[in-house]
């Protein structure tokens, strides 16, 4: 019995020490959009509002990789990603995790009508968006995971989802319920084809929308803002324990 004692014991401490060895000899790196620059959190930096509580920064304080290169920028579509982001991307890199695919179908536009307009209005913005994501996204996700793969044939990729902003079970929210269930089913027809396309690249695809669940905008406990007016940009993107308790729990368990 102590001897299987001492074996448990000896596996669980060489797990421990096993898993710092291996994140000090990690290059990794952050792409994507607001989601991934921390956008909602405290301490937003720069043009691309960069945030050392996004949950790429969370991750790399955490593990101490061998480097971290911090990508992301707010307001990024795949075009931004092609252009400007994946050229600085190390080809060595180990680790990259991103979100992106948000800004090209439409989320701020969308959000600005469903806050002004009618359910009716809302709900045919949404639409709009869908019927990009289903016939013109996919190119645009392909040719970006593409260009990844090439860039860093070596690196395992995380292709992290969006949450679904609101809770629709409350009453009293800044926007109609019938116009929460719209954007949150524009988001699921998005993470849908995230994820058929990231798969069908090779990459992992992490879902954070069970982490999130009970956890939307108007519910008691919510990890995302809602309507913010100073700063605007933070409406509607993961706060504090958003990042902490969704996001990096998501790229933690597929990193």
């Amino acid at each position: 019995m102590r001897s299987v004692t001492v074996l448990v014991t000896t596996s669980l401490l060489s797990l421990v020490l096993a898993t710092p060895a291996r994140a000090a000899s990690i290059d990794y790196v952050a792409l994507g959009d607001s989601y991934s620059s921390g956008v909602g959190a405290p301490g937003q930096t720069g043009l691309c509002l960069r945030s050392d509580y996004s949950y790429a920064a969370r991750w790399a304080a955490r593990n101490s990789p061998a480097t971290f290169q911090f990508l992301a920028c707010s307001g990024a579509t795949t075009d931004d990603v092609l252009g400007s982001q994946i050229p600085a991307l190390k080809s060595g890199a180990d680790l990259v995790s991103i979100t992106i695919g948000g800004n090209d179908a439409g989320f701020a536009p969308t959000v600005v009508t469903c806050l002004t307009a009618s359910d009716s209005a809302c709900a045919a913005k949404v639409n709009q968006g869908k019927a990009y994501v289903a016939n013109t996204l996919p190119g645009r996700l392909d040719a970006t995971y593409a260009a990844i793969r090439a860039k860093a044939p070596g690196a395992r990729v995380v292709v992290l989802s969006y949450p679904l902003i609101f809770d629709t079970a409350s009453v009293l929210c800044e926007m109609s319920v019938a116009k929460r269930k719209s954007i949150n089913d524009g988001a699921r027809v998005l993470d849908e084809m995230i994820e058929q396309r990231a798969e069908a690249a090779g990459f992992v695809y992490s879902d954070v929308r069970d982490e999130f669940i009970g956890h939307g905008v108007c519910s008691t406990a919510p990890w995302l803002n809602g309507l913010t007016i100073v700063p605007p940009q933070n409406s509607y993107h993961p706060n504090s324990s958003g990042y902490v308790n969704g996001y990096l729990p998501a790229l933690s368990g597929a990193a």
